[in-house]
């Protein structure tokens, strides 16, 4: 932006003593009403020649390179005068920077049908080189589409099957992601995404197994953090599913999932959609709103287009190489790679932070707020892309006992939170009826000690402690009269404080459970451990 400078003459009082006339640097042509010019003094100026470009308006850009601002409308006047007082190091014009320049407009021939690419902003924003990976586990990506033979940063986790006359979904998911900006077929959300592809379907025709998306999710997750794209459901909760999910989520990655397209068939509950910290994903319209099919539940966390998605298909299963379909299995794709590329572009972040960020960047629709059809409303990357992240949410996921005792689902378990040598902590966290609906820390009490917990929060939640023979914090009957130690459900905001004397000859571990109240979606909380007495 110009400067509007009055030209200043020095008065006779304030000019500064300048050195013998030397040759300096030459002066730049600079027009009025222009930016300026920035000007490095030599070293050791005094204080008048300070004073004097102050009175001329000029602005000090850095103190300890010794660069002023003049702008257009004085530099005429004041240059020369500077320039040959021997006090000028360096001069150079001011100029505009400009914003790297996004990329062209893809010449793909299929990208004009691509709504969609707009609609989340994604033309809006330039995408990052690769980073963060994709793991696409579905039926197998046929290599040899135009799309993916010689695409750079594509790798085939194992055997893809793409020879039967249903294998053409992972290849059609992939490409929502992926496809490359290269003047054929179609462009994905991210095209220059790492994409990795898991077969879980072992014997090809789309004969997706249990046991082959858990092995592909847990192969994802072991080459460290990414996003994992499940289009793929049914009704039936497992807990090995549930399992695998938890422990990539554990190990710091982020399960995508589709909602599922039953919306008109009784809308029944799906999974790995409804399971915790899965980012659940709903389809929209070409309008914003709910797509006839899309699934609706409280676990839905956020929406992106998911009809009329052009997508690519293998060349065994349709000559023209390309099709245009309707399903979550697109939208959630359209997330998965918006997120890889956030991630890449927002490295510093951890896995609980970008998945929340990607939720609550969202673009309002449908529903005002929160709602179950659309979640929290429409991708929005470049929103995303800049949304203040919130703090790290520590331990998770903890959601239970057998997630943070040594030797539960996961061998080392979670550090309590005190010690002997460090008796108090501190911490802050968050909780989400249908993503992280519990945190269970384990504590440390010393022999003939008590302990404190103390937690408050900016919405409703409870506070239990739990003995060292608790198998879960939903215990019932005789477990619960046994091993509950304490328990706080004050109503409200009120803080919730629980107190235990370790009576034993040794020091002991409890576990602490924070939960929501009753009818709350969600809350951050602070809570403190802290050691004391044993007087009672």
């Amino acid at each position: 932006m110009a400067l509007a400078l009055a030209v200043l003459a020095p008065a006779a009082a304030a000019a500064p003593r300048l050195r013998s006339p030397e040759r300096g640097p030459s002066i730049p042509a600079v027009t009025p009403g222009s930016t300026g010019v920035l000007v490095q003094l030599q070293r050791g100026q005094t204080r008048g020649v300070k004073s004097l470009l102050r009175g001329a308006g000029a602005e000090l850009i850095s103190s300890k390179l010794r660069i002023w601002r003049v702008g257009g409308a004085s530099a005429p006047s004041l240059l020369p005068l500077l320039r040959l007082g021997g006090a000028v190091q360096t001069v150079e014009p001011d100029r505009e920077l400009r914003s790297p320049a996004i990329e062209p407009v893809p010449t793909d021939p299929l990208f004009a049908n691509e709504y969609w690419y707009a609609k989340v902003g994604a033309d809006r924003a330039q995408p990052p080189g690769p980073g963060k990976p994709v793991t696409i586990v579905d039926t197998g990506l046929d290599a040899t589409h135009p799309e993916f033979a010689g695409r750079p940063n594509t790798t085939l986790l194992n055997t893809q099957h793409v020879s039967g006359k249903n294998d053409d979904h992972g290849t059609a998911v992939a490409s929502v992601v992926a496809a490359p900006a290269n003047g054929i077929g179609l462009v994905g959300v991210y095209p220059q995404a790492a994409l990795q592809a898991w077969d879980a379907s072992p014997t090809g025709d789309a004969n997706l197994t249990l046991g082959d998306e858990i092995r592909g999710i847990l192969t994802a997750a072991a080459r460290g953090p990414g996003v994992i794209n499940l289009s793929l459901g049914s009704e039936a909760y497992d807990r090995l599913e549930e399992e695998a999910v938890l422990t990539a989520f554990r190990e710091g990655s982020i399960v995508v999932a589709s909602a599922g397209n039953e919306f008109q068939e009784g809308n029944p509950v799906e999974y790995p959609a409804s399971l915790d910290h899965v980012l659940t994903i709903a389809a929209t319209d070409e309008n914003d709103q709910p797509a006839f099919f899309s699934s609706s539940s409280s676990s839905v966390d956020l929406a992106a287009p998911g009809e009329n998605i052009p997508i690519a298909e293998p060349l065994g299963y349709d000559a023209s190489g390309y099709s245009v379909d309707d399903g979550t299995s697109f939208s959630a794709p359209i997330v998965s790679g918006a997120t890889a590329w956030v991630w890449t572009a927002r490295p510093e972040l951890d896995n609980t932070q970008i998945f929340e960020l990607m939720r609550r960047s969202a673009r309002d629709v449908w529903d005002p707020g929160y709602d179950q059809d659309t979640g929290f409303g429409v991708l929005d990357i470049p929103r995303a892309l800049s949304m203040p992240p919130l703090a790290p949410d520590p331990q998770e996921p903890n959601d239970d006992i057998d997630q943070v005792k040594p030797r539960g689902l996961f061998t080392s378990g979670r550090t309590p939170l005190n010690s002997p040598t460090h008796p108090a902590a501190t911490l802050r966290a968050r909780l989400d009826a249908f993503e992280d609906p519990d945190d269970v820390y384990r504590v440390y009490v010393p022999a003939g000690r008590s302990v404190v917990v103390y937690v408050s929060g900016d919405n409703d939640i409870d506070l239990a402690l739990w003995g060292l023979r608790t198998r879960t914090v939903f215990e019932k009957g005789a477990a619960l009269k046994r091993d509950l130690l304490a328990y706080s459900e004050r109503p409200g905001k009120k803080a919730e404080l629980v107190r235990y004397v370790n009576r034993n000859a040794g020091g002991i571990t409890l576990y602490a459970d924070v939960f929501l109240g009753k009818k709350v979606r969600s809350a951050t909380y602070s809570m403190s451990v802290t050691v004391g007495r044993g007087t009672r």
